[in-house]
C-alpha cells in the first residue's frame, strides 16, 4: 500500500516537522479532522478559554470526623511538639490561633527545645507593634471572654504593663474591670498623652457596669426604703400581711379558725427627705482592685438616689473622702491610688466621726482585712457603732472574681460583734444593702464555698 503525506497547509493534524502547527497540543486531536491553516492557528488561540469549562471540578472538603475534631482540639490545648502525641498538622485559620496562643502561652522554639527547666516564655519580644498585631489576632480568633483573659495574662507574664502607658496600645485591648484596675495603679506614672485615652477606656467600662447594674439596684433600695417606713393605717396594697399577723395573733379566733385584726401595720412610702446614710470605706490596697472599681460605680449608683445620703471613704495608711466626685465614677477612680500598706482602724476611726444619725445608718467596709493598724481598736471601733444602732457589714470582695484571700481571724473576730464578713458578687449587692436598709438579715452566701 502507498502512504501519501498529507500537504501541511490543508490539515490540522501536524507531525513534529510541520511548521504551520508548531507549539499546538496535538496528541489529543483527531486525526481526521481537517481544515485550514488560519483556522488551525484560531483553535490554538482559544484553547486556554475553554479550559476551565473542561476541567474537573473539585470535590468538597469532607467534613472532619469525631476523632479527627478531637486530636485537633487536643492539638489546640496543647500547643504541638513532638510530645503532644497528636500527630495533627493545623493549618489556616487553626494555625493562626494556634500561633496567637504560642506567643503567650508557647515555649521557646529557637534550639529546638525548651526554656530552661521546662519555663514557658514569652513570644511577643518587645516590639510595640508586634504587640498591636498579636492584640488584634486574639480580638479576630477568640470571644470577648477569652481576650479578657488573655490580655490579663498577657499584662502579668510578659510584663506589659509599661505598654498600656502607650494611647496605641489603650486603643486596642479589650476593656474590662481587670483592665481598668491596672490602669489606675499605672495613674500616677501615667504620661499626659495617655491619660485622656485611659479615661475614655475606663469611662466605657463604667458605663457598662452602670447600665447593668443600676436599673435593679435602684429598684430593688426605692422597694427597701419604702417598706423600711412603717405605718398604723395603710392602704390596703400597703399592707405587710406577715407583721400584721404577727401583731394580731391574740384575736386569734378558733371558731373561725380566722385572726381577727385590731390594728393594721404597712409599708410607707419613702419620702423625698433623706432617710438613709450609707458609708461605703473601701480598701485601696492592690488585691483590691476589681473591689474598687465595682464599689466606686454603685457609690455613684447610691448617690444618684433622694432618699439615701451617701460617702464614699477609699483608704490605705492614709484615708481620702471622695463624696464630693461621685456625680462621676470617673474621678473616684481616677481619686484612687491603688497599693500601698492598709489602716482599716483609721478608716473607720474617720467614718465614725461622720456619723450623725446611727439608727438611719449603713457602714459597709470592702476590704481583705489585712490590718496593718491596731487590731484591737478596729473591732473595739466595729463594736462601738453596732452598739450606738449601725448597721455594719463587711465585704471581703466586690467582684466577679470568686473565693477572695482575706485574713481569717480578722473575719472570725467580726462575726462574732454580729458582723460576718463574706464576699459579694456584684448582682448581690443590691439585695444586701435592701436587707440592711430594711434591718433584716443579710443574704450571706454559703462560707464553705468562700474557703
Amino acid at each position: 500500500m502507498t502512504h501519501t503525506t498529507p500537504d501541511p497547509a490543508t490539515t490540522g493534524t501536524a507531525t513534529a516537522s510541520a511548521p504551520a502547527t508548531t507549539g499546538t497540543a496535538t496528541a489529543s486531536a483527531p486525526a481526521t479532522t481537517t481544515t485550514t491553516a488560519p483556522a488551525a492557528a484560531t483553535n490554538t488561540a482559544a484553547a486556554p478559554a475553554k479550559t476551565p469549562k473542561t476541567a474537573p471540578k473539585t470535590a468538597p472538603t469532607p467534613a472532619p470526623t469525631p476523632e479527627a475534631e478531637r486530636l485537633r482540639r487536643w492539638r489546640l490545648v496543647l500547643g504541638g511538639g513532638g510530645a503532644d502525641g497528636t500527630g495533627c498538622e493545623l493549618r489556616g485559620r487553626d494555625a493562626a490561633m494556634d500561633g496567637a496562643l504560642a506567643s503567650l502561652y508557647g515555649r521557646e522554639k529557637d534550639s529546638g527545645g525548651t526554656a530552661p527547666g521546662g519555663r514557658r516564655s514569652a513570644g511577643l519580644g518587645a516590639s510595640a507593634p508586634g504587640v498591636a498585631r498579636w492584640l488584634g489576632d486574639i480580638r479576630t480568633y477568640f470571644p470577648s471572654s477569652v481576650v479578657q483573659v488573655m490580655q490579663r495574662d498577657a499584662i502579668d507574664r510578659l510584663g506589659l504593663s509599661a505598654l498600656l502607658l502607650e494611647p496605641e496600645m489603650l486603643e486596642a485591648v479589650e476593656a474590662d474591670v481587670h483592665l481598668v484596675g491596672t490602669l489606675l495603679s499605672l495613674n500616677k506614672v501615667m504620661p499626659e498623652t495617655t491619660k485622656e485615652t485611659a479615661r475614655t477606656v475606663v469611662r466605657k467600662v463604667v458605663e457598662q457596669l452602670e447600665k447593668k447594674l443600676a436599673q435593679r439596684t435602684r429598684a430593688t433600695l426605692t422597694g427597701a426604703l419604702d417598706r423600711s417606713a412603717r405605718i398604723s393605717r395603710p392602704r390596703h396594697r400597703d399592707i405587710d400581711w406577715d407583721r400584721t399577723i404577727r401583731a394580731n395573733l391574740k384575736n386569734y379566733l378558733p371558731e373561725y379558725r380566722t385572726v381577727v385584726p385590731e390594728r393594721l401595720i404597712g409599708y410607707g412610702r419613702a419620702a423625698q427627705s433623706v432617710k438613709k446614710e450609707v458609708v461605703l470605706c473601701i480598701d485601696q490596697s492592690g488585691s483590691m482592685a476589681a473591689s474598687v472599681v465595682y464599689a466606686s460605680v454603685f457609690g455613684a449608683v447610691l448617690a444618684s438616689m433622694r432618699a439615701l445620703d451617701t460617702r464614699l471613704v477609699v483608704f490605705d495608711t492614709s484615708v481620702v473622702d471622695l463624696t464630693d466626685q461621685l456625680d462621676d465614677p470617673v474621678d473616684v477612680l481616677f481619686g484612687t491610688q491603688l497599693g500601698g500598706g492598709t489602716d482599716i482602724n483609721r478608716a473607720l476611726a474617720y467614718c465614725q466621726s461622720r456619723i450623725t444619725r446611727p439608727t438611719e445608718t449603713i457602714v459597709v467596709l470592702i476590704s481583705d482585712l489585712y490590718e496593718g493598724g491596731i487590731r484591737d481598736e478596729m473591732l473595739k471601733r466595729v463594736a462601738a457603732m453596732k452598739a450606738s444602732g449601725v448597721q455594719f457589714v463587711t465585704l471581703l470582695a466586690l467582684s466577679d472574681e470568686g473565693a477572695p484571700a482575706y485574713d481569717r481571724d480578722h473575719a472570725a473576730a467580726l462575726a462574732a460583734l454580729g458582723a460576718p464578713a463574706f464576699a459579694c458578687t456584684p448582682d448581690l449587692f443590691p439585695d444586701v444593702m435592701a436587707a440592711a436598709i430594711e434591718k433584716r438579715p443579710l443574704p450571706i452566701p454559703d462560707m464553705a464555698e468562700q474557703r
